[in-house]
C-alpha cells in the first residue's frame, strides 16, 4: 500500500494546517486582535503575553496542544526584561508540558520579582500537589491565605486535605471555597474537583450534581469534561458518554473516553477511534511528547488489552505525576498484569497519605472490605 511521504517545511513561514474558525467566531476576532496588539512595532511585552495568556486557556479549554506551542511562541516575541507574569506563564507552559523542574524554577524566578504575585504561588502549589508533595503545597495555600485569595487559597487547601486522606474535611474546605469564586472559570474548576472528592468518598449521587453544575457554568474545559466523562463509565453509563461528548473528538482524552464508550456499546465507530489514538500517539512519541503516558496506558489496559504495555507506561508516568488518577492507572495495570509489587509507589503513597478512595485501597490490598465494582482506569 502506498503511503505518502511526511511534510517538512522548508521555511518557518510556511503554513501546514489552519485551525477551524467558524464564521463570525468572537476567539477568532479576540486573537486576531491580540496578535495585532503582540506585532505592532512600539508593543509593550504585556502585550505578548496577554496574547499568550489566551492561547494558554485555549490549550486547556479544547485540549489541543497546539495552542500551547503558539503560547510559547508568543512569550518568546517578548521584549525587555521578563516580569513576574512572564515568568509564571512560562512556568505554567512548562508544567503543561511536564517540564515540572522548569516550571518550579520560573515560579521561584518571579516570585523573586514580585512576592505577592499569586499565581505564581497557586502554579507552584499545583505543582507539588500534582508531584504527591502536600506539605510543601500546603506552604503555598499559607500564601495564598495571606494574600487575601480566598478561592485559590480554598482550592489549593481544599486539595492538599483530600491527597493527604481527608476528604471530609477537602469537601468542606472546597465547597467554601465555591462561595468566594469571582468568576464562572473559578466556580466551574471548583466544583469539579469538589465532585471528584464526592467520587473518591464513595458518593456518585454527590459526585453526579456537582459535575451538573460545573457544567451549567458555561465554560468549556477539556478537564471537567474528562472527569465528567469518567465518571459516567464508572457509573456502567457509556451512552451518555457517546451523548455528552459529541462533537469532541478533537481532545485526545475525550476521544479516549469516547473509544471506551463505544467499544463497550459495540460501536462500529470504537475501532475507527482507537486507529485514531494510536496514531496519535505514535505521533506524540514521534515528536519526544510524554505528556500522554498516563493515557496511553488507559489505552493499552481498557481498549488493547495490553496489560504488560500499560504497566511500563503506568510506571513510567508515576515516576513523573502522582496524582490519584496517576495512582488508580498504575494499580489497575499492576492488577491486570499479575505484579501488584510494580504498584508500590502508588502502595507506599495511599499508606502514608491515608488516602480514603476504596477501590484504589482494594486494589493496593490495604482493606479486605469489597469495594463497590468500578470500571478500570481512571
Amino acid at each position: 500500500m502506498l503511503q505518502a511521504a511526511p511534510v517538512v517545511p522548508t521555511d518557518d513561514a510556511q503554513v501546514l494546517e489552519r485551525l477551524p474558525w467558524r464564521a463570525g467566531d468572537a476567539t477568532a476576532r479576540d486573537l486576531a486582535a491580540l496578535r495585532a496588539a503582540a506585532a505592532a512595532d512600539a508593543a509593550p511585552a504585556a502585550a505578548s503575553v496577554q496574547l499568550a495568556e489566551r492561547y494558554f486557556d485555549l490549550a486547556l479549554e479544547r485540549g489541543d496542544p497546539r495552542y500551547a506551542g503558539y503560547a510559547e511562541a508568543a512569550l518568546v516575541r517578548a521584549k525587555g526584561e521578563p516580569a513576574a507574569e512572564w515568568l509564571t506563564l512560562r512556568g505554567a507552559l512548562r508544567q503543561y508540558r511536564h517540564d515540572f523542574a522548569g516550571a518550579l524554577q520560573d515560579f521561584q524566578a518571579a516570585l523573586a520579582k514580585d512576592p505577592a504575585h499569586a499565581q505564581a504561588h497557586a502554579w507552584r502549589g499545583a505543582v507539588h500537589l500534582v508531584q504527591a508533595e502536600t506539605e510543601r503545597a500546603q506552604r503555598e495555600c499559607a500564601a495564598l491565605r495571606r494574600l487575601d485569595r480566598p478561592a485559590l487559597a480554598g482550592a489549593c487547601e481544599g486539595l492538599a486535605l483530600a491527597y493527604s486522606g481527608r476528604l471530609d474535611a477537602a469537601s468542606r474546605t472546597l465547597g467554601q471555597a465555591v462561595a468566594t469564586a469571582s468568576s464562572p472559570q473559578q466556580r466551574s474548576w471548583l466544583l469539579t474537583r469538589l465532585a471528584e472528592v464526592a467520587d473518591w468518598q464513595g458518593r456518585p449521587q454527590v459526585a453526579e450534581s456537582l459535575y451538573r453544575a460545573a457544567l451549567a457554568q458555561g465554560v468549556e474545559s477539556v478537564y471537567l469534561r474528562t472527569a465528567w466523562a469518567d465518571h459516567l463509565l464508572d457509573t456502567d453509563r457509556p451512552e451518555m458518554v457517546l451523548q455528552e461528548l459529541a462533537g469532541r473528538e478533537a481532545a485526545d482524552s475525550l476521544l479516549l473516553r469516547l473509544a471506551e464508550a463505544a467499544a463497550a456499546l459495540k460501536r462500529p465507530e470504537a475501532e475507527n477511534w482507537k486507529r485514531a489514538l494510536q496514531d496519535r500517539y505514535a505521533a506524540a512519541q514521534a515528536r519526544g511528547d510524554t505528556t500522554h503516558r498516563a493515557e496511553e496506558a488507559r489505552f493499552e489496559l481498557r481498549l488493547r488489552g495490553d496489560a504488560a504495555a500499560a504497566l511500563r507506561l503506568a510506571q513510567e508516568n508515576y515516576a513523573v505525576q502522582r496524582e490519584p488518577r496517576d495512582a488508580r492507572v498504575l494499580l489497575e495495570s499492576a492488577v491486570a498484569a499479575g505484579q501488584r509489587a510494580a504498584a508500590q509507589p502508588a502502595i507506599d503513597w495511599l499508606q502514608r497519605s491515608r488516602f480514603e478512595d476504596r477501590h484504589l485501597r482494594e486494589l493496593a490490598g490495604l482493606t479486605s472490605t469489597p469495594a463497590p465494582a468500578r470500571k478500570p482506569s481512571r
